[in-house]
């Protein structure tokens, strides 16, 4: 196989990944904004500090395990985060 060859089929599969990643974020999505129409719901606050600590110190160890820079990680879920609560205040309006 020629690096040529190689480098398409490296592309190839980011490309898969990258697709994965987009369907499994729009997923949790969902499932975070049902969460907050439940939250709206009942009165409950658009963000959860002690939850938050946890998975992000979860995801952390996670990351730690996989091989992949635990801070990428928390810099990722906080960012996450951050757009979940955006949704979960939208949900209260």
């Amino acid at each position: 196989m020629t690096p040529i060859e190689q480098l398409h089929q490296y592309r190839a599969s980011i490309d898969n990944f990258d697709a994965a990643l987009i369907h499994i974020l729009a997923e949790r999505f969902r499932v975070t904004k049902a969460v907050g129409k439940l939250k709206a719901q009942n009165d409950l606050p658009p963000s959860d500090p002690a939850r938050e600590e946890e998975q992000i110190a979860r995801l952390r160890r996670l990351a730690e395990r996989a091989d992949l820079d635990p801070d990428f990680a928390e810099k990722l879920l906080e960012f996450v985060i951050r757009e979940v609560i955006r949704h979960h205040e939208q949900a209260r309006s």
